[in-house]
């Protein structure tokens, strides 16, 4: 039998489902830095409407992430779940290009996440299979450099064609289409699935928790606790600008923060791999909480710009991570369901997380969105650390 080709050490799997994430995030982020301003500077929607959106659309979107996870499982396939979800994604841009109220707005952007709960568990799926277990950290880093790298071209594209056409955010929108249209066509023609051997008395997925043990749930509700506290990156954004960042800077500070996260996940996930998943997941809680009060009380534009650089590290010092460290503590036949679970966990509490951002943004104060922030992260790294000290004392392998 012939062994698999390598690309830079990789599978051709985890190499194309990087390249698609790549396409993905380039047309997702040439329009996501630029929707939150949008809605406040052309159409006037106050803040909270604004965190309501991202919520509703991050949360309600994310229930898909199970039942995709776990409809993946039981049909045994992923690859062509990965191209429905990408596709509808793309689709969403003509209606952001043509709103012209917020509903508008809050349509494409479920619509988009809409894609994503459908895309999510089975892409991970897949990489994880395609990976030896002794190299998790190291694929998923790669996968999320690959991400996010996109998301460094996507704002620069952005800033330059709202340079060429008088900051027209429509023209934007549209094109956006194309590096979307892109993904889905590497998906049809390059990822290619293993078929799995059919067992006739083999238990189907079930939509459960029973197949995981105190380990996964324990850290998926520690992951929630913090993403409670995680409001949506618009109120970053739109923090940059209040402070001072002029607009049509905004998409370059983003970027900046893209390029750091991308540069930072590999070896991070090397760095994981080496030293041990949970260090590096604890270094990221700690980081954010320090990050968030910083945001809390910044003062000048010098302060914005290190703080997003620093966001950038701290984002690829955990979303690969965790991923990588989650294979780790589940069944492998319900590796999409367990992904499913945590995704949908995790991106429910966004709903919380963005109605209490844009309140507290519009009620008490701008910085006491952060400052919320800061203590949820806190509290998640000493429940981490709780977490380290019971699986040491059960004697489970790092």
């Amino acid at each position: 039998m012939n062994k698999e080709r390598k690309f830079f050490g990789f599978s051709k799997n985890v190499t194309i489902a990087g390249l698609v994430s790549f396409f993905m995030d380039v047309s997702s982020e040439m329009i996501y830095p630029l929707v939150p301003l949008f809605l406040a500077n052309v159409l006037g929607v106050n803040k909270s409407v604004i965190g309501l959106i991202e919520g509703i659309a991050e949360s309600t979107a994310s229930l898909l992430k199970v039942f995709s996870g776990w409809f993946s499982d039981r049909i045994g396939n992923r690859k062509w779940l990965m191209a429905v979800g990408y596709g509808i994604s793309t689709l969403s841009r003509p209606i952001v290009a043509l709103a012209s109220g917020w509903q508008h707005v809050m349509g494409s952007r479920f619509m988009d996440r809409f894609g994503k709960g459908v895309r999510t568990a089975p892409r991970d799926a897949i990489i994880a299979e395609s990976t030896e277990k002794t190299h998790l950290g190291r694929a998923f880093g790669l996968h999320r450099s690959m991400d996010t790298m996109g998301a460094v071209i996507g704002p620069a594209f952005a800033f330059l064609l709202l340079g060429l056409f008088s900051n027209n955010y429509r023209i934007v929108f549209w094109l956006s289409m194309i590096p979307g249209a892109i993904a889905v066509l590497l998906i049809i023609f390059f990822i290619t699935e293993k078929k799995k051997a059919v067992v006739a008395h083999a238990e189907r997925p079930k939509l459960t928790l029973k197949h995981f043990d105190w380990r996964f749930k324990f850290f998926v509700a520690i992951a929630t606790l913090f993403a409670i506290g995680n409001s949506s990156d618009v109120f970053l954004i739109l923090r940059a600008q209040q402070i001072g960042i002029p607009t049509l800077i905004i998409p370059m500070v983003y970027l900046l923060f893209n390029l750091i996260y991308s540069i930072s996940a590999i070896p991070a996930g090397i760095a994981a791999d080496r030293f041990g998943r949970k260090r590096v997941i604890l270094l990221g809680f700690v980081l954010f909480a320090i990050l968030y009060y910083g945001f809390a009380v910044a003062k000048d534009t010098t302060a914005i710009w290190v703080l997003f650089g620093f966001y950038g590290l701290f984002m690829g010092l955990t979303e690969g991570i965790q991923k990588a460290f989650l294979a780790t503590i589940i069944p492998s036949d319900f590796k999409a369901t367990a992904f499913g679970v945590f995704n949908t966990a995790v991106g429910l509490a966004m709903l919380p997380a963005s109605i209490i951002g844009g309140w507290l943004w519009d009620h008490v104060s701008p910085s006491a969105t952060f400052y919320f922030g800061a203590i949820t992260a806190g509290l998640s790294a000493i429940l981490f650390v709780v977490f380290i000290s019971v699986v040491r004392g059960n004697s489970y392998a790092k």
